[in-house]
């Protein structure tokens, strides 16, 4: 998978000039200030076979996506649920630099369907800032066919830019493994942390933060569509969090953003 994200990096990379954006609160954004980072985080349940995809109207759910990155600017955006073939398109549309990994089904890549090709499924980061390297693998801990990832890329910035989809929490095995990939995800940030200023978007299906102790953390708590479960977390250094949920009309998890000033 490492080839294929090297790939459609070097194809549809590119860095957008434009500014960041700053935020109050749960409460409309209000305008650019060069001192602030913001996150954008997207469960787009692209994958064709999840029962989320009709809901999307294919191709109006990556079109949604498309608009709200350039209506928010955000320096970064975290997908999860994504095809391949979907995220090239919106790094193409929106001038964004991406790298994409693969999460397996059953041992093997997925392929994205209905319609067909589109690449496989995944997991991606966006940045507007040029990427210089990236990393990621699959947790310790897993249950289901689903395998659970996390991926994390590292711009110019320097800031370091992670994802991960962690399992759902229902049954009492599925809570042990949801607990435990936490735990591993906690450990990825602190490590990320300590080489440069790292900020992370994510579904977690859990409402108790995995952030450690140097990272703020906001969640989706007013979100209409399944409250408290995708999280964003970044470096105390990067200052003061503001969060702020938009609707989604085509996919089951609103767009969440935090915007650190």
């Amino acid at each position: 998978m490492r080839k294929l994200a090297v790939f459609v990096a070097a194809a549809f990379g590119m860095l957008a000039g434009l500014a960041p954006f700053s935020s109050s609160a749960h409460s409309p954004l209000t305008g650019p200030s060069e001192n602030a980072y913001t996150v954008l985080q997207m469960n787009l349940c692209l994958s064709g076979t999840a029962d989320c995809f009709s809901r999307t109207a294919y191709p109006a759910v990556v079109d949604e996506a498309a608009r709200q990155i350039a209506d928010q600017d955000p320096e970064a955006v975290t997908l999860n649920e994504a095809c391949s073939g979907d995220v090239v398109d919106l790094a193409r549309r929106t001038g964004y630099q991406m790298r994409f990994t693969a999460v397996r089904v059953a041992g093997a890549s997925l392929p994205c369907v209905d319609p067909g090709g589109r690449g496989v499924f995944g997991l991606a980061v966006l940045s507007r800032d040029a990427i210089s390297t990236w990393h990621g693998q699959a947790f310790a801990t897993q249950t289901g066919p689903e395998q659970r990832r996390w991926l994390c890329a590292t711009t110019a910035r320097p800031t370091t830019v992670c994802t991960a989809h962690l399992g759902t929490r229902g049954s009492a095995e599925e809570r042990r493994v949801n607990d435990g990939e936490c735990a591993e995800l906690e450990g990825v940030l602190v490590r990320s942390a300590e080489m440069a200023t790292t900020v992370f978007g994510g579904d977690l299906n859990r409402q108790r933060p995995c952030a450690p102790p140097t990272m703020w953390a906001t969640e989706d708590d007013g979100s209409p569509q399944l409250p408290g479960i995708q999280h964003i977390y970044g470096s105390d250094v990067l200052g003061l969090p503001a969060a702020d949920v938009r609707p989604a009309t085509y996919t089951d998890h609103d767009f969440f953003r935090t915007t650190a000033r």
